[in-house]
């Protein structure tokens, strides 16, 4: 049962109302380019593009302030089929891998219930939720729960769906996430280089879809090509 699990305790800040407006973000070569990002903390949805490719999770930690303690909450049925989370093999938490609180629930419904009770302790930095498939329990009720739970707080939400479908949800960002080859090493022309993926916004509240490869260097996002299309040179890279 959700009453066998138990969180840290923490208070709220007091609730945000009345309509979010989102930033818009150029779009042209040229411009001044930025990954999109809500512009205060709320429920964002992750697609892994396969079940098995974690390419999301280096997508998102390189966007998590750790400052805090993270919340990382995975279901049975995702550590049966992607594996249970690994504190010394994530770069963001090394030396600090006591920020990290990981919650191993027996299914989706405990999972959520474990979520939106972080989301209400505003000393984390976030929380993360894994969840295989398509649940009964993740109904568009659940997902707005957790934005609003978001919201309220302060705290960033992140739902990982793996091996799941675009249902109806209301997360205010949803993303489709896949990894591709990793970017050229300027010192070693056979060891990996910038960690890159095939980023899609498919809907977001305010702002336009879009989808963008992007690299992850010197702490920010850049555009670079696909695989097989001509390599950007240095003044097509618009930076994040």
């Amino acid at each position: 049962m959700a009453g066998d699990l138990s969180l840290v305790a923490g208070g709220a800040v007091a609730a945000r109302f009345g309509p979010v407006e989102y930033r818009s973000f150029p779009l042209g070569t040229g411009e001044a380019w930025r990954l999109p990002e809500a512009p205060q903390p709320t429920l964002s949805e992750l697609f892994a593009a396969h079940p098995r490719d974690a390419g999301w999770a280096g997508f998102l930690l390189a966007q998590v302030a750790m400052g805090k303690p993270l919340l990382w909450v995975q279901d049975r049925m995702a550590i049966l089929e992607s594996g249970r989370v690994y504190p010394p093999g994530l770069p963001m938490l090394e030396g600090a891998c006591g920020d990290l609180i990981h919650v191993e629930a027996r299914d989706a419904r405990d999972a959520l219930w474990a979520m939106e009770e972080g989301l209400r302790c505003s000393a984390l930095s976030c929380v993360i939720g894994e969840l295989w498939g398509d649940p009964r329990a993740l109904d568009f009720t659940a997902t707005r729960r957790l934005a609003v739970a978001s919201e309220r707080s302060g705290v960033a939400a992140f739902l990982i769906r793996l091996g799941g479908h675009a249902n109806l949800s209301g997360a205010r960002m949803r993303w489709r996430i896949a990894s591709v080859p990793s970017q050229p090493n300027e010192l070693d022309p056979r060891s990996p280089g910038a960690s890159a993926w095939d980023a899609e916004l498919f809907r977001a509240r305010g702002m336009p879809p879009g989808r963008w490869t992007v690299a992850r260097h010197e702490g920010s996002f850049h555009l670079v090509a696909g695989p097989g299309d001509r390599a950007l040179g240095e003044n097509e890279q618009l930076r994040a």
